[in-house]
């Protein structure tokens, strides 16, 4: 059965700048508006649909909530899913915080 991986907030955004990956931001509305990292999708039950239609299945999905917890369940549910590149933040926004990675805010 695949895996997914976890890696730092140095290698995500790493990933996001070199690759075709995609970012999610698996925390509740009201925190991501506040901020979120730079260039993340905002993933929710509401959203899962809209993912899935702009989302391959071989192209890598890095997800990020808020300690690094909440990740490790959505990223095995997308390997579930026939994900097969999966990653999850080591530490989660709180971790991407302090290594000054960019951030928005707003949707």
């Amino acid at each position: 059965m695949a895996q997914f991986s976890e890696i730092s907030p140095q290698q995500a955004w790493q990933l996001v700048q070199t690759t075709n990956a995609t970012l999610v931001d698996v925390r509740n509305e009201l925190h991501f508006i506040e901020q979120h990292p730079a260039q993340a999708f905002h993933l929710t039950n509401e959203t899962y649909g809209e993912f899935e239609i702009h989302h391959e299945d071989d192209q890598p999905v890095i997800v990020i909530c808020y300690h690094g917890v909440s990740s490790r369940g959505v990223a095995m549910y997308l390997i579930e899913q026939g994900y097969t590149n999966v990653y999850s933040v080591t530490g989660g926004f709180e971790a991407w915080q302090r290594e000054a990675l960019p951030v928005e805010s707003g949707k």
